[in-house]
């Protein structure tokens, strides 16, 4: 048996999707569909049985488990302007200590996201093996707090956590507006007939060239299954593509798949992001080299393309 956490989620469905197609159906998914066409992302991909976080959290500690091969945690509030403090606290720190200890428990294979987010500004540059980092809002200081907890109780030689870089693709409409730019490029664009990025508040950093690392869902989730089935293969490591890639030229790939002329608008960047936002993000890939060898990845127009044609411009746009 599988324990995936968050499921229903963005990257979680797209891992139960990918356990499927594996021949793994024995799924305990744990998430909530709320309200909305979050149920949509479930729909047609087989599992035991959804579980809300509070129903799991209660039966951590029962004896009635059977066998559990992994526990893949993906469940946290990924919201990066959430400012209810104590929710992320427990949320993304004290939950996911317990989620680790119920799977260490069982003898299972614990795979884990952490986030980029961690880096914070970024200068001192994106390394895995770097712990003295000053993350720049509490969603990532609760994401770094769960990684220290792992470090110091010295689980990373058994278990590992992907420190996530900027990933898109199918599944992750019901974020909203901490939905990936693609998809906001995308519907901006059948809307209006062009694309909004932020202006830069940086002197030395032209609008619309802040960059960041993009990642295909279908690559990181690929490289998930793979920690999953090789239990050699321990360690907090940065999961990007090791390229930055600028929001001009992200915006000018949707175009290209989208088949219409680029067109983008400058507009001021919100209060809210005023001094935490990253204007470079690019994954250090010397980790994730070393122990994974020769894993490639999709460029950033190709995964684009497909995320367009094969998901956003279809009547089902779904995983």
């Amino acid at each position: 048996m599988v324990i995936l956490t968050g499921g229903a989620g963005f990257i979680g469905s797209w891992i139960l999707a990918a356990l499927n197609e594996h021949g793994i159906k024995d799924i305990i998914v744990v998430d909530s569909l709320r309200t909305g066409d979050k149920w949509k992302n479930v729909a047609g991909k087989s599992y035991r049985s959804i579980m809300s976080k509070e129903h799991f959290r209660s039966r951590m500690d029962g004896n009635d488990w059977g066998t559990i091969d992994a526990v893949i945690h993906m469940g946290a509030c990924s919201a990066t302007t959430s400012t209810d403090n104590d929710y992320l606290y427990d949320n993304n720190f004290v939950y996911s200590t317990q989620v680790a200890e119920f799977a260490l428990r069982h003898n299972a294979r614990f795979v884990y996201a952490s986030s980029a987010a961690t880096y914070g500004s970024g200068n001192k540059g994106f390394f895995d093996t770097e712990r003295d980092l000053r993350p720049l809002n509490m969603y990532a200081y609760s994401k770094h707090l769960f990684d220290e907890w792992i470090r110091d109780n010295h689980l990373d030689t058994e278990c590992v956590g992907l420190k996530f870089f900027n990933v898109f693709g199918a599944n992750e409409y019901h974020k909203g507006k901490q939905a990936s730019m693609v998809w906001k490029a995308y519907t901006q664009l059948k809307t209006t007939g062009k694309i909004q990025l932020f202006m830069s508040d940086t002197p030395d950093v032209a609008h619309g060239n802040q960059t960041r690392d993009f990642v295909y869902v279908r690559d990181a989730v690929s490289v998930v299954l793979t920690l999953v089935a090789n239990k050699e293969i321990n360690g907090i490591i940065n999961l990007g593509s090791g390229i930055a890639n600028t929001w001009n030229h992200l915006a000018e790939a949707v175009c290209m798949a989208a088949n219409v002329p680029a067109a983008i608008e400058y507009i001021p960047m919100p209060e809210s992001l005023a001094g935490q936002y990253q204007n470079h993000t690019c994954a250090d890939l010397t980790t994730f080299r070393a122990k994974m060898p020769g894993t490639a990845f999709y460029t950033l127009e190709a995964a684009v393309n497909e995320y367009v044609t094969q998901y956003l411009a279809t009547s089902w746009p779904y995983r």
